[in-house]
């Protein structure tokens, strides 16, 4: 269990879901972890929870919308364990108000955006020169399937389509120094969040359920990959933030349980 061993990773959005999952599973693989989330309470949770596994974390409180905050987490991370070497920007998600783009709130596409886009590239920016300057690193990013193919979400479809591009940069500007970057692209995955959501009648259990709705129901009737668990891409994450993946740099894995492939005429 020492994949990460002498790593030190900070994660976005690690209170709960995806990148809590990854966090416990960086952390029990020897990496040190710093816990990148807004919510306090999630926070302090999640930390608490590695360090009773026997995991080294700190949690710092951070809004990665904004520059002066993330600048500070990164800097705290580097006080705490001296250097850096993955970073895994995970924390995201779509608002409800995100509507077709002649009816949207000017501001909902801004906090879209800020939230999935931005944030990443705050990320990546204050990041790097720690990571240069400790030889090499991982970058991973969090897309998502909608992000190939548009959605009924546009300024989240946007968003997470930019992400790739966003890597492939990545992945180009920096592999002079020993940097890979890469992007995983979930579809459902059984986070607390989605959980809620599923248990919304409006959205999935209703009289007359809207496509994307019966899409989902029949999805989840019929192929058993269609919904993943957290673990399941925290031990893709392990991989990617690992010497493992060391040929791997400027993808999109599209984790996704095959609907961007085979599974596609299911969808449609």
């Amino acid at each position: 269990m020492d994949r990460m061993k002498g790593k030190v990773a900070f994660l976005t959005g690690a209170g709960a879901g995806i990148a809590k999952a990854t966090a416990k599973a960086f952390a029990r693989e020897g990496a040190k972890v710093a816990l990148f989330e807004l919510n306090r309470e999630a926070g302090e949770s999640a930390e608490k929870e590695i360090r009773a596994e026997g995991g080294e974390a700190i949690f710092i409180e951070t809004d990665v919308t904004q520059d002066a905050a993330v600048k500070r987490a990164v800097d705290a991370t580097i006080a705490a364990y001296g250097r850096l070497d993955v970073i895994m920007n995970c924390a995201g998600g779509s608002l409800q108000e995100d509507k077709p783009v002649h009816q949207m709130d000017l501001d909902i596409w801004h906090k879209t955006i800020a939230l999935n886009l931005l944030h990443p590239f705050l990320c990546c920016r204050h990041a790097i020169p720690h990571m240069i300057r400790a030889g090499g690193g991982s970058i991973i990013n969090f897309g998502s399937h909608l992000g190939t193919k548009g959605s009924e979400k546009p300024a989240y479809a946007a968003a997470k389509g930019g992400i790739m591009s966003f890597t492939q940069t990545l992945a180009a500007q920096y592999v002079e120094y020993n940097i890979r970057a890469n992007a995983i692209a979930p579809a459902i995955v059984r986070t607390e969040r989605s959980i809620k959501r599923w248990e919304n009648k409006e959205w999935l259990f209703a009289d007359n359920p809207s496509p994307a709705a019966r899409a989902r129901i029949t999805m989840q009737k019929l192929y058993p990959f269609s919904v993943g668990e957290p673990e399941h891409i925290a031990a893709l994450a392990v991989f990617l933030g690992s010497d493992e993946s060391r040929m791997l740099t400027g993808i999109t894995i599209p984790a996704d349980g095959g609907r961007s492939s085979y599974l596609k005429v299911a969808v449609d």
